[in-house]
């Protein structure tokens, strides 16, 4: 199972097999990352720039036919962060409490990958190119509820396994729908003095 640079289990063998579309292919198959960020590495922009800003990976028409997966990992400049709305291992969904800004979310960001993971300072694509390097280093994130997050970090809990939610994680969550709803519920002035 692959570790975090700390040491421990990421929940995945493999996070390309967990990881999303790159965030920065756009709808039509172009590489945003070519066209936003041409200095970073310029090489890779012009290579995409006469390629009409074509995604190094992603092949639309031929998933469209066959339904084959990219193999994100041969883009130096790939990367999949999570919108962070859902448990990946049990699908406990968040609600967040707009007018508390110190309240902990239900789900947080959980890194499977880390750009730059050798260590040294450059970027991944940079590392990427080295000799002794097997693999590019990418960032690859996902979604899990603080309760999956410590049992994958703590245990051999895995992302993909068929779990559901923890009762102190559906007491949360409800918890934060009941005061979501009485947030919506109408309370006259007269009413809210006398409180």
């Amino acid at each position: 199972m692959e570790e975090t640079p700390d040491g421990t289990p990421v929940g995945v063998d493999d996070p390309y097999a967990v990881a999303g579309a790159c965030d920065h292919l756009t709808s039509d198959g172009r590489c945003r990352y070519a066209l936003d960020q041409a200095g970073a590495d310029s090489s890779f922009a012009a290579e995409r720039r006469a390629d009409g800003y074509a995604c190094v990976v992603a092949d639309t028409e031929a998933a469209a036919t066959d339904g084959t997966e990219p193999d994100w990992s041969r883009c130096p400049h790939y990367r999949s962060t999570t919108d962070a709305k859902e448990c990946a291992r049990c699908g406990l969904e968040e609600v967040r409490i707009a007018h508390d800004p110190d309240a902990r979310p239900l789900i947080e960001e959980h890194h499977l990958s880390y750009a730059g993971a050798a260590g040294d300072g450059r970027p991944a694509a940079d590392q990427e190119h080295d000799e002794g390097d097997a693999e590019p280093s990418h960032e690859i994130t996902v979604g899990l509820c603080r309760w999956c997050h410590t049992k994958v970090h703590r245990s051999f809990a895995r992302v993909d396994d068929d779990a559901s939610p923890d009762p102190e994680a559906i007491a949360a969550r409800e918890q934060r729908r009941g005061a979501e709803q009485s947030e919506l519920g109408f309370q006259s002035a007269g009413e809210r003095r006398e409180e």
